[in-house]
């Protein structure tokens, strides 16, 4: 396939309605069909790949996303970068609801998800102490800052299978690890972007204290966490395409490209 766009983001129309010349693009995979079509368009000098992780009537549960489908869709069309904005709970008081996290590590607690490409004959071992895009987290912290949004600057994201929310028991063992965020969706999703030699990065938009406890606030339900997120949903806007702008057309300060290379003899 030619190449279509050079960045890729996860997320829904709210993020791609408003630019002009469009282009919806239907992608198959040796893996199954992604959550939807992508949605291509233009920011500053970069073409950008939307596809919505949930569908774009947010039907797929994060336990049933077809994470290989979608990634492997990304490489596909061309990009080098993949940015994963999502809603997030907190684990710790000072991560507020409204703030943002880039995280730089993650802790699957996920079950039974596809979480690798690499299935042989050739011996693959990645490595995932440092999943995440150092360039790119470097650039969407001062992105942040400059635009006036309360950002963490790096944060541990326990990422557990869902659908359901976390039990208080559940929720005070990982506050009890010192992790700070608490997702549905960020694995096996960014790391299997690093698989295919992409560039991962992870925006946690914060929209709740999870079981509560921490907050001392009730457990959080899905109505609030899809109230605070859309009440934040321009600020993520302005940072997801001012950040974009900026993005450097050639990677110099990552070995995201050479991951694969990386993990075989």
């Amino acid at each position: 396939m030619e190449k279509l766009a050079d960045i890729g983001v996860f997320g829904g129309s709210g993020f791609y309605k408003f630019l002009e010349d469009i282009e919806e693009v239907t992608v198959e995979t040796p893996y199954g069909m992604p959550s939807d079509n992508f949605f291509i368009g233009k920011i500053g000098n970069h073409k950008v790949a939307f596809l919505p992780r949930h569908g774009r009537n947010h039907t797929i549960l994060p336990h049933l996303i077809n994470y290989r489908a979608n990634v492997w869709a990304m490489k596909e069309i061309g990009c080098t970068r993949v940015i994963s904005p999502c809603a997030a709970g907190s684990l710790q008081k000072h991560v507020a609801p409204g703030h943002f996290v880039i995280c730089d590590q993650f802790v699957d607690w996920t079950d039974g998800r596809k979480s690798t490409f690499f299935e042989g004959p050739i011996a693959t071992h990645p490595s995932a102490a440092d999943t995440y895009c150092p360039e790119l987290r470097t650039l969407a912290v001062k992105t942040a800052k400059d635009i006036g949004i309360t950002v963490h600057d790096h944060g541990t994201v326990v990422v557990i299978n869902g659908p359901r929310f976390s039990t208080k028991a559940e929720s005070k063992f990982f506050t009890n690890q010192g992790w700070e965020v608490i997702n549905m969706t960020a694995f096996p999703e960014a790391y299997l972007v690093k698989e295919m030699d992409m560039c991962p990065l992870n925006i946690s938009l914060i929209t709740d204290y999870d079981a509560g406890l921490v907050g001392d606030v009730p457990p959080v339900s899905h109505h609030e966490v899809m109230q605070v997120f859309n009440n934040n949903v321009a600020n993520l806007k302005k940072l997801l395409f001012t950040m974009i702008e900026n993005i450097p057309s050639e990677r110099k300060f990552c070995n995201c490209a050479d991951t694969k290379k990386n993990s075989r003899p």
